[in-house]
């Protein structure tokens, strides 16, 4: 058998006649970390000390907010079901949705209290209700970071009050967010709102961005202590494309926020996402070796592309890998190759190809007739 590579060499010749001259101007930002990146692929867009521990104060609640979420899903709370307030969560300082001791609150209530009110006493009484106290849910928050690949993060509550060891990096931050935002999409409409009434005390969501009416700016949660200085995750979505920034250890509030829509413009306006090729769709049609079809596409699952540097598409170069011919039978979804995306200066992204049919083996006369051309013709 032969190894074939197949490079699109029309694909980069177009990108090439419509590649932009100059270079991007680098980026700076006064937040002591800080890391954009777009939510489809993952790529990171722009990083600051990205994988840095710091305080992450409110900003952890998107943790506790996960694993309730996570609860909802599985069936073992429902929005309308009413936990207990504790002395304990009354007594929780910092900010608050101001439930009282010894009632039952609504758990959609506890949740816009805790997302857009950052209360501090609703995450008390989730932790409370889910663990039977704060210090275990916190190891349960430890736990699901592990499984989920948070590698810098520790959490000693459910609140990020300031604890010592009670750390996230921006980038367990961002992923955390962009973990919500996909798999969660009817409760990330909670981050989204921009006020919420509780016990005939109003409160509006603290996400600048979001009062502000920055287009697209949906989301998602900021933070703030002594400790750990002024801190936002934030997302927006534009023509189809959603980004995540998030930034920590800002000094004023006025930093806040003008920082985060200067690392949202940059990553709207100087990255673009290549779509390069649909769910399903034939990338390539690979050689089969005694099968009742001379062929099989390779595609892939989902929908292929990368984000970069608008002016970095003309070194973009899509590379098909494959082992051909393939020996019959295939069955359909079966890995038969990969696509290779590589940019100067990045890891190349790499994509599995997929049997896009299944092909059965030939007949006997199909079988014999293949095998006599492949020694007549050497299976070129």
């Amino acid at each position: 058998m032969r190894r074939f590579a197949r490079s699109f060499s029309r694909f980069l010749l177009l990108l090439a006649l419509f590649a932009p001259a100059g270079a991007a101007t680098a980026f700076e930002t006064a937040a002591r970390a800080a890391i954009v990146i777009d939510h489809r692929t993952g790529q990171e867009l722009f990083a600051k000390n990205a994988d840095l521990p710091v305080p992450p104060a409110s900003m952890s609640k998107l943790m506790t907010a996960l694993l309730v979420f996570e609860e909802i899903e599985a069936g073992r709370l429902k929005l309308d079901d009413t936990l207990p307030v504790s002395e304990r969560a009354w007594r929780t300082g910092g900010s608050k949705m101001f439930v009282k001791v010894g009632e039952r609150v609504r758990v959609e209530d506890l949740l816009r209290g805790m997302i857009v009110q950052s209360g501090n006493d609703a995450c008390v009484v989730f932790a409370e209700a889910l663990a039977g106290s704060e210090s275990a849910f916190a190891e349960r928050m430890n736990r699901r970071a592990q499984e989920i690949g948070l590698a810098n993060s520790r959490f000693k509550n459910a609140t990020g009050l300031p604890d010592p060891e009670h750390l996230m990096s921006v980038r367990d931050l961002a992923t955390l967010a962009s973990r919500i935002i996909r798999e969660h999409p009817r409760f990330y409409r909670y981050y989204g709102e921009k006020e919420f009434e509780y016990a005939k005390i109003r409160q509006p969501n603290r996400n600048p961005l979001l009062q502000a009416g920055v287009p697209g700016v949906d989301g998602v949660k900021t933070g703030y202590t002594e400790e750990a200085g002024y801190g936002l995750v934030v997302s927006a979505e534009r023509d189809g494309r959603r980004i995540i920034a998030v930034l920590a250890g800002l000094e004023t509030l006025r930093q806040r926020r003008t920082e985060a829509e200067l690392l949202l413009e940059y990553g709207f306006r100087e990255f673009q996402e290549y779509k390069l090729f649909a769910a399903g769709e034939t990338v390539v049609e690979v050689p089969v070796w005694l099968g009742a079809a001379a062929t099989v596409p390779a595609v892939p699952k989902e929908l292929v592309g990368i984000t970069i540097r608008r002016e970095a598409r003309k070194d973009l170069k899509v590379v098909a890998r494959y082992e051909a011919p393939l020996p019959a039978p295939i069955a359909q979804g079966q890995e038969i190759g990969r696509l290779e995306i590589a940019v100067p200066g990045r890891l190349p992204l790499t994509v599995p190809l997929l049997a896009g049919r299944a092909v059965e083996r030939a007949g006997l006369v199909g079988r014999l007739t293949g095998a006599l051309g492949y020694l007549v013709l050497g299976g070129a």
